[in-house]
């Protein structure tokens, strides 16, 4: 039978969703980012399905349809025997379809070459070379090919059949390109037109040239946001925390909740690019032109894997901050000390002392235990999120006791939720 694998899974990941445990977890993010801290979140963000998952059993051949087919298989055979607090949403998102090629969306090559390997490096060749380049720039229009998104959305429809009406929802993201969570940062994308050392060298040798690079950026990431806005494309589910967008005071993340626009969203936003550039430089070149997007959305969450140490203060001043990462490259005493009761401090140990290279339960225990203690004495509301996991060795049962290792100190410390 035509989809029969595509529905049987996603009768099983249906189940899933809906489960009661799901709704348990929406209520501990939402007093979470709502600063009632209770216990931390646990929340996996990156497994290596490539190094031990088995996808024989996915059969979908279409592009769009596989990749939903082996969310719901990795899903319902892996990722909830977990236990962490990710939750199971009952929808699937449909990406509009942008009339634009994506990696030309600056009118100019806008991503790091091709890979001659599976894995490894790309060869890179930074457009903007030149100052003069900058002429070049030719940002895409937001605009949506409404036949071809409508005929993405029927697509997953039939796929799942009419069984799965008002059972999983299929739903349509909308949102303009520079909406888009490693667009919108900037930081991001100027490292890939100009290059990462580069741009360290651009603060000092051209200042008033980057200045205007980086105010052609910013007014083309504003100018997509009032054009989605004014479209009406902005919808409950494009709230972005890199966690559990859920509490705060904003709208739940569901695709039932209507929204004004931005100012009823999260934004995520990060400047991994600029850890080699000292605060003050930071501030002026990156920061100062990340804000007003920023704020021009409910809440604001920071930070990916960059160094924080510094950063913190000047993130402070954001009005509607509300997490702020303390990443594998930060202090956690530090960090803790700055961010204290008044933010959520998404802490993110290092993936090469919890699992990557093997499971060594006594040094978790006491890297766990010594920064829940240090969080917990500066009133820190917190979740723990592993993330940037590029391998667990082929031992997908590690990164299940990782969680129970990680809930269980967390009851120590805390109590039992």
């Amino acid at each position: 039978m035509k989809h029969e694998s595509f529905r049987e899974f996603a009768k099983q990941y249906a189940e899933l969703a809906h489960s009661p445990a799901q709704e348990q977890k929406r209520r501990l993010w939402r007093d979470l980012n709502s600063l009632k801290f209770s216990r931390p979140a646990i929340y996996v963000r990156k497994i290596p399905y490539w190094e031990f998952f088995d996808y024989s059993a996915v059969k979908s051949e279409d592009r769009l349809l596989r990749g939903i087919e082996r969310m719901f298989a990795e899903s319902v055979i892996y990722r909830q025997k977990l236990i962490d607090d990710y939750i199971f949403e009952p929808w699937i998102s449909v990406r509009a379809v942008l009339n634009i090629d994506e990696k030309d969306r600056w009118g100019v090559p806008c991503a790091l070459g091709e890979k001659t390997a599976q894995f490894g490096a790309a060869a890179f060749d930074p457009p903007i070379k030149n100052e003069e380049d900058l002429a070049r720039i030719k940002p895409a229009k937001f605009e949506i090919d409404e036949k071809a998104t409508a005929e993405r959305i029927e697509k997953v429809k039939d796929a799942l059949g009419p069984d799965m009406d008002g059972v999983l929802d299929v739903v349509c993201s909308r949102v303009g390109v520079f909406c888009e969570q490693w667009h919108r940062d900037i930081s991001t994308d100027i490292a890939k037109l100009r290059g990462l050392e580069q741009i360290m060298w651009d603060v000092y040798d051209r200042p008033e040239w980057f200045h205007r690079f980086v105010t052609i950026m910013r007014d083309t990431v504003l100018e997509d946001i009032d054009k989605t806005e004014k479209a009406g494309s902005f919808r409950a589910f494009n709230s972005d925390n890199q966690a559990m967008a859920y509490g705060g005071g904003l709208p739940d993340p569901v695709p039932q909740n209507k929204v004004r626009g931005p100012s009823d969203l999260w934004v995520f936003m990060a400047s991994q690019e600029f850890t080699g550039i000292g605060p003050e430089l930071y501030d002026e070149f990156m920061l100062q032109y990340q804000k007003p997007i920023m704020e021009r959305f409910g809440l604001s969450a920071y930070g990916c894997c960059e160094d924080m140490n510094t950063k913190i203060p000047l993130l402070k001043k954001i009005k509607n901050m509300r997490r702020i990462a303390i990443t594998p490259f930060s202090d956690v005493r530090k960090c803790a000390e700055l961010i204290g009761p008044d933010y959520v401090a998404s802490y993110r140990p290092k993936p090469t002392d919890m699992i990557a290279g093997g499971l060594d339960e006594d040094l978790v225990s006491k890297i766990i235990r010594r920064d829940y203690q240090i969080l917990k004495e500066f009133n820190c509301p917190f979740d723990i999120t592993l993330k940037d996991v590029e391998t667990i060795a082929a031992k997908p049962q590690n990164m299940i006791r990782w969680v129970e290792i990680v809930r269980k100190i967390g009851e120590e410390v805390f109590g039992a939720a």
